[in-house]
């Protein structure tokens, strides 16, 4: 049976209490539960007072079997950013917008860079996404396009080479595949729709339901996790996207990354979003699984 723990962002101390409520033990340097496992739905990283701590406890986790990760949007954007090719050159450009959601990582390691490292070639490690059979696990959105995408351009490998990454950063087909799994389903706003966030700043693109259909919504009812108030008015049909809805029967699936504050967590009996905003509300949540089909609120655990 599975605990699974929405996005912890360096909140060692609430991560080691929720643990603790969950039955868990300290052991060498991590916890176990002899009966259950925890899944991680990824972006251990950033925000948080503690990021060191935590990657260092979620690391050994995974390592002595007691858990399981999946790689969040934050873990990729490290990976994209420290990671050079042979001669020393970063596959990506070190632009000042992917640093500054990572200044607190990089400062948590500033005075240990080999340990910065051997962190990111851990990340590389971690799964973008997981299917135990009876549940499944990613950290944006299960597509099973995207999933069959990835796994074309992994051929067969157990972690993100230096040429996936480079494919990804030059390859239309994978990079959304990769976004969509990391990061979510987006939809583009129409040119004539202006919308600011409430730093005064336009928003252009939008994260949806996924899960649904998009047909017949209004771009307010489509809309999942965002920080912006959307205009209750159908969307045209040009502009829906081409997804596939998440089968109602098909096992439950749970992600993180959409930043949820006092909102339901569990949509359509299968599909739940355990991220509880850790660095904004103070609460971080998990599910409790012990085999439904249906997922049940009662099941969700939070500090």
């Amino acid at each position: 049976m599975y605990d699974i723990i929405g996005d912890v962002h360096g909140h060692y101390d609430l991560l080691v209490k929720l643990l603790k409520k969950l039955g868990y033990q300290s052991k060498e340097g991590h916890y176990y539960n002899p009966n259950r496992k925890v899944v991680f739905t990824g972006d251990i990283i950033n925000r948080g007072p503690q990021i060191r701590q935590t990657v260092s406890l979620v690391r050994a986790m995974v390592e002595k079997g007691a858990a399981y990760a999946v790689m969040g949007n934050h873990e990729l954007n490290a990976i994209l950013y420290h990671t050079v090719d042979k001669s020393g050159k970063s596959l990506r450009k070190k632009l000042l917008r992917y640093k500054l959601p990572l200044l607190k990582t990089i400062q948590a390691y500033d005075k240990e860079p080999g340990e910065l490292k051997e962190t990111i070639k851990w990340f590389r490690q971690l799964p973008l996404y997981l299917d135990l059979g009876e549940i499944r696990v990613v950290h944006g959105a299960w597509s099973d396009k995207g999933i069959q995408t990835v796994s074309q351009f992994m051929n067969g490998e157990s972690r993100l080479k230096k040429s996936f990454i480079r494919t990804y950063l030059n390859n239309d087909e994978l990079s959304t595949s990769v976004n969509t799994l990391i990061k979510g389903e987006e939809m583009f706003m129409p040119k004539d729709l202006l919308v600011k966030d409430d730093r005064g700043l336009i928003q252009r693109s939008f994260r949806i339901k996924w899960w649904e259909p998009m047909r017949g919504k209004t771009f307010y009812d489509a809309g999942f996790g965002n920080r912006f108030l959307l205009p209750k008015y159908t969307i045209p049909l040009e502009l829906v996207p081409e997804i596939a809805p998440y089968d109602t029967e098909a096992p439950p699936v749970f992600v993180g990354h959409y930043c949820l504050e006092n909102k339901p967590l569990i949509y359509n009996g299968n599909v739940c979003c355990i991220d509880t905003c850790i660095t904004r509300t103070g609460h971080l949540a998990a599910y409790r699984w012990n085999g439904e089909q249906k997922l049940n609120a009662e099941n969700i655990i939070t500090i």
